[in-house]
């Protein structure tokens, strides 16, 4: 058995092969595996970047919930940051190049992916065991302050009345969206969870799991890629050589970190209240 913060794991050989079954007795578990169903589901329809093929959501009551996919022999990431990079990049491309190409030509319904104008997901994902709101929306930014950091903010101050959050975020809230002028963005999809952890790569190249999927930003991918770790320069270079960066890129990788660190607050406790606390303030004082 292998596990990691959420759910166990556990390998079983069938006649078919070997599957990958990831256990989970919590009660919003069906929905989490649901959701990671779908999302792995959407990625693998783009052929950019290797994901399990995921199988089936099985509720076992009272015994939990399971996720069934195929099982893929992985080591760390070592040997292909450059492709991994490199199909990242190709990968948030994808919705964008649906707009322009006929996708329904020699693909059945269940094979293709169309093109999405609005940032969100068909359904519930969770990052973490933490479900995201993912209904769909025009704008990005108006989803990013509301569905991603007001979400986030308000469990927070449910379960610790943090009096200075809340007086942080509400002069932040206003400021936000000068970090996007002169910026066309458009719906690209995301693995929505993607730090070191949550990759690793076979002999042929590099694979991704644990996806937490919604149509968003490309920027925001990069805020947990360079956290916990982080991965290697050429990863950024391969990705950026596809994907070059736009004006305040940095600026705007602070503003994504802040909801990881705060989805981290929510799930592991206080001990990410001082780097929330102090990314804000950085923002406040961006000019």
């Amino acid at each position: 058995m292998c596990g990691g913060c959420i759910s166990e794991g556990r390998v079983f050989e069938t006649e078919n092969g070997d599957i990958f079954v990831k256990v989970n007795k919590e009660a919003n578990a069906e929905v989490m595996f649901e959701g990671e169903l779908e999302g792995l589901k959407t990625i693998q329809k783009t052929k950019t970047v290797r994901v399990p093929a995921p199988l089936k959501v099985i509720n076992l009551k009272p015994y939990g919930t399971v996720l069934v996919m195929e099982y893929i022999d992985m080591k760390g990431l070592s040997k292909y940051p450059e492709q991994l990079g490199e199909q990242l990049a190709k990968m948030h491309l994808f919705n964008s190049n649906l707009e322009s190409s006929d996708n329904s030509v020699h693909k059945s319904d269940e094979e293709k992916l169309v093109h999405v104008d609005k940032f969100g997901f068909h359904t519930t994902t969770c990052c973490g065991y933490i479900a995201q709101v993912n209904t769909w929306k025009d704008d990005w930014v108006e989803f990013y302050a509301q569905q991603k950091l007001d979400h986030q903010i308000n469990m927070i101050t449910s379960n610790y009345g943090d009096r200075e959050l809340t007086e942080l975020w509400s002069e932040l809230v206003l400021k936000i969206p000068s970090f996007f002028e002169d910026l066309k963005i458009k719906p690209a999809l995301l693995h929505g969870d993607l730090w070191s952890g949550n990759v690793a790569e076979t002999s042929e190249g590099p694979v991704i799991f644990d996806p937490a999927v919604f149509y968003g930003h490309s920027e925001f991918e990069l805020a947990i890629a360079d956290m916990f770790g982080g991965f290697p320069r050429s990863f950024y270079n391969a990705y950026h050589n596809v994907l070059p960066k736009e004006h305040n890129f940095e600026k705007r990788k602070d503003l994504y970190k802040l909801f990881h660190c705060l989805n981290h607050w929510n799930h592991f406790g206080g001990g990410y209240r001082s780097s929330s606390l102090s990314i804000i303030k950085r923002l406040l004082k961006t000019t």
